[in-house]
C-alpha cells in the first residue's frame, strides 16, 4: 500500500500549491516568488545529487531538447500559471488540470506516433468540452476577477506541461530523473532572476512571516516533496496507474480550496466539471475483452 498513499500523498500536495500560490501572490509578486521557489528547490536538489549521485550521458545535439524541456516547464509552466491564478479561482485552476493526461496522450500520438483508440478521441473531446463549459458559465468574483483570461491561461500551462512530458520522456534513457529536475530548477532560477530585472516585476518591501512560510513550502514541499513521492511510486507501480492519479488533483483542490479558501462554484460549473473528469475517464478507459 506504501506507493498508493505516497502517490495520494503527491496529488493533494500538488493540490495544495494551488491554495499556497493564491494565497502568497496576494502579498508578493508572482515573478519573485517563482523566483524564489526555484532558488529553495536547486539549493535542496544539488546536494541531494551530489549524496545520491545520477545519470548523465551527454548526447550532440541535446542541448534543444534539455533548452525546448526547461523552456516548457518550469519557465512556461509556472509564468502562465502564475498569471492564472490572478485572474481565475484555485478550483477552477486544479480542475483544468485534469486535462494533463488527455494532452499528453494527443502529444504522444502527434510526435511519438502512439495511437489513440476512439474512446480515447470521444474523451478528448468531452474533457475539453467541459473545460470550455467552465469557463464560459464562471462568473466574474473576488477570487476570479477574470475567469475566462485565467482558465485560458491555466490551459496553456497545461499545454507546456505536455511540451515537458514529452521532453521528459526523450531524454529520460541518458538522464536521470534527479538531472533532469536539477535542469529545470537551475533553468528556472535564470528565467526568473533576470524577469525581475525587468519594470514588470517588483521586489517586496516586507517579508510578512506567514508568506515566507508558504514561499518555502512551495520550494521544498511541493517542488522536492511531490516530486520526489511521484517518482519512487512510479519506480513500485505501472506508469499508466500512477498517472491516473493525477485525477485526484482536481477533487482535492475543490475541497481545500472550499475549505481554506471560501471557494464556491455554481450548478452549472459542477456539471461541466462532471464532464471533464468523465471525459478523462473515458480516455483512458480500455475496452473490455470478450470471451472467445
Amino acid at each position: 500500500m506504501l506507493p498508493y498513499i505516497a502517490l495520494t500523498t503527491a496529488m493533494l500536495l500538488w493540490a495544495s500549491s494551488f491554495i499556497a500560490l493564491k494565497i502568497v501572490f496576494q502579498v508578493f509578486d508572482p515573478l519573485f516568488v517563482l523566483f524564489c521557489r526555484m532558488v529553495i528547490a536547486t539549493a535542496l536538489l544539488l546536494p541531494l545529487m551530489a549524496w545520491q549521485g545520477s545519470r548523465w550521458h551527454y548526447r550532440a545535439g541535446d542541448w534543444k531538447w534539455i533548452l525546448l524541456l526547461g523552456l516548457c516547464e518550469p519557465c512556461l509552466y509556472f509564468l502562465f500559471e502564475a498569471q492564472a491564478l490572478l485572474y481565475t479561482s484555485a478550483s477552477q485552476a486544479g480542475l483544468i488540470t485534469a486535462t494533463l493526461p488527455v494532452l499528453a496522450a494527443l502529444g504522444a500520438l502527434l510526435f511519438l506516433r502512439e495511437r489513440l483508440g476512439r474512446r480515447a478521441w470521444y474523451g478528448i473531446a468531452i474533457s475539453l468540452l467541459g473545460v470550455a463549459w467552465l469557463t464560459l458559465t464562471s462568473e466574474s468574483s473576488a477570487a476570479a476577477p477574470n475567469p475566462l483570461l485565467g482558465n485560458t491561461l491555466e490551459f496553456l500551462a497545461m499545454v507546456c506541461a505536455t511540451g515537458y512530458v514529452l521532453m521528459a520522456k526523450k531524454l529520460s534513457s541518458r538522464y536521470s530523473a534527479l538531472a533532469i529536475t536539477a535542469i529545470q530548477t537551475v533553468m528556472g532560477c535564470v528565467w526568473f532572476g533576470v524577469s525581475l530585472l525587468t519594470p514588470w516585476a517588483s521586489w517586496p518591501q516586507a517579508f510578512p512571516a506567514d508568506a515566507v512560510f508558504w514561499v518555502v513550502y512551495l520550494g521544498a514541499f511541493i517542488t522536492l516533496g511531490a516530486y520526489g513521492l511521484y517518482t519512487w511510486s512510479v519506480s513500485k507501480v505501472p506508469v499508466a496507474m500512477a498517472a491516473a492519479f493525477i485525477n485526484l488533483i482536481p477533487v482535492f483542490t475543490l475541497l481545500l480550496a472550499g475549505l481554506l479558501l471560501d471557494e464556491r462554484l455554481n450548478g452549472w460549473q459542477w456539471l461541466a466539471c462532471l464532464l471533464v473528469l468523465g471525459g478523462v475517464m473515458l480516455s483512458q478507459s480500455k475496452r473490455p475483452a470478450t470471451a472467445a
